[in-house]
């Protein structure tokens, strides 16, 4: 038999759909039990989500993905994660306005653009 892990999930405003009855509209809380191993693209793979809907993800409170920059696809979840997805076009979380720690993957993939990631958006305007 295969292990599994208990990953807790938050869809946030249109990607709640992808929770089916769970939706509570403009979120949705998911218990899951992806087999041990599981990464970031297997979760969306699972929900059906695709990867152009999703925005900023956390991961156990931490920074893991923005949009445009889908840096926790390859992210190995842990049983106990806690993941938090938001719509691309959402707003950044209020919760977070002081700031917000960083996965190691994104924090490499910022320290290694020559802006530093530091702009107003992280696509072209029409997209």
């Amino acid at each position: 038999m295969e292990k599994t892990i208990h990953v807790e999930v938050w869809l946030y405003g249109p990607l709640a759909r992808y929770a089916g009855e769970q939706s509570q509209g403009s979120y949705a809380e998911l218990h899951l039990e992806p087999p041990t191993g599981s990464t970031m693209q297997d979760l969306l793979s699972r929900l059906g989500l695709p990867q152009e809907e999703k925005g900023i993800t956390f991961v156990n409170g931490n920074l893991a993905a923005l949009s445009g920059l889908d840096t926790d696809r390859d992210l190995v979840l842990h049983d106990g994660d806690r993941v938090g997805i938001s719509h691309r076009k959402s707003m950044w979380p209020f919760q977070y306005r002081f700031g917000a720690g960083v996965t190691p993957q994104l924090q490499e993939t910022l320290r290694q653009r020559q802006d530093g990631g530091v702009h107003h958006a992280y696509t072209q305007p029409d997209e």
